[in-house]
């Protein structure tokens, strides 16, 4: 690959830690990203799905970016996901954080509209245009209704500042089309295909279950970059059923957080509606897949206590996001 990687290889999709009325818990946020710096991160990606950006307050947003800024002093890259669906919009977010210090832009295929694919083209080229970022594009039709088709994302690929993809596709033949024609970056979008997407030429992940425990993650990217599979694989194995436990039995943020709820990582694990804490059997289903995690580095589950109770229900929060 001829483009250098400006992001980062262990990107963690960072939860927003909230107080028990929905409000953003600034000291929790300071202290979750130390963490996760401390444990091997070398990215955050703020404001993004797992941030619960479409119900943050685009202030909310722009200080969430100062603040990581200031906490990884270097450390680590702060990028900004998120966006918006109406391409206006998103242009003013990214160029406010830009000015807040991002050291680049993660960029959601515009949800809901359902462009054609010359729309989605148009948005991203537009966003790329208005910052001197660099560029993520966020792939992820089960979310936004709608694919960045390969040839979109080849076209996109000429776009100086556009230098990646967060695939969360999951089509694997499509990734190794792309980095044959393309010199772009891949980032694995799907906790447990991590390690698939590396062994073919991906360049690193933007993870859910790093929030909880990056230390594997980079034992897994180092261990790809020395040609290490077994290495690898075993770091992928003994993640397993905590990627289970957080990303299938509930939404990612909404697992993570209780889990690191009931680490006593963060204060509270309330996330804002229309998103809730897990119901009773779900708590139960995520509790019985920790109850399989061993021999993560890092992670000690000897002090594991959830609370359904705090997790139940979800806030409203005093000011309603920007949607406009």
């Amino acid at each position: 690959m001829s483009k250098e990687n400006p992001f980062g290889q262990v990107l963690v999709a960072l939860i927003t830690p909230f107080t028990s009325e929905g409000e953003v818990d600034w000291a929790d946020v300071e202290k979750h990203i130390d963490s996760v710096i401390s444990s091997g991160a070398d990215g955050i990606v703020v404001t993004g799905t797992t941030g619960e950006t479409s119900t943050l307050t685009d202030p909310e947003k722009i200080k969430l970016v100062e603040v990581a800024k200031s906490v990884s002093a270097g450390r680590a890259k702060i990028i900004t996901g998120g966006g918006s669906n109406e391409t206006a919009h998103a242009i003013e977010l990214y160029k406010a954080s830009e000015k807040a210090g991002a050291d680049g832009v993660m960029i959601v295929t515009p949800y809901y509209n359902k462009p054609t694919q010359a729309g989605v083209l148009t948005h991203f080229r537009m966003i790329a245009d208005a910052t001197d970022l660099p560029v993520i594009m966020y792939d992820i039709p089960g979310r936004t209704g709608i694919p960045i088709t390969y040839e979109t994302i080849l076209r996109a690929a000429k776009h100086p500042n556009i230098l990646a993809v967060k695939d969360a596709k999951g089509d694997f033949s499509e990734v190794s089309r792309v980095l044959n024609q393309t010199d772009l970056l891949y980032f694995s979008g799907d906790d447990s295909n991590a390690l698939p997407h590396m062994s073919i030429g991906a360049s690193g992940l933007i993870g859910v279950t790093a929030n909880i425990a990056p230390a594997p993650y980079r034992v897994m990217v180092d261990a790809v970059n020395a040609g290490d599979l077994a290495t690898a694989t075993a770091a992928h194995q003994a993640l397993e059923p905590l990627v289970r436990a957080a990303m299938t039995h509930v939404p990612g943020t909404v697992a993570a957080k209780y889990i690191l709820h009931g680490l006593g990582r963060i204060s509270s694990p309330r996330v804002r509606l229309p998103l809730v804490g897990p119901e009773d059997a779900e708590a139960a289903r995520i509790e019985d897949e920790l109850a399989l995690v061993s021999g993560i580095e890092g992670l000690d589950l000897s002090n594991f206590r959830p609370d359904r109770n705090a997790a139940a229900g979800g806030a409203l929060p005093k000011i309603a996001g920007a949607t406009r």
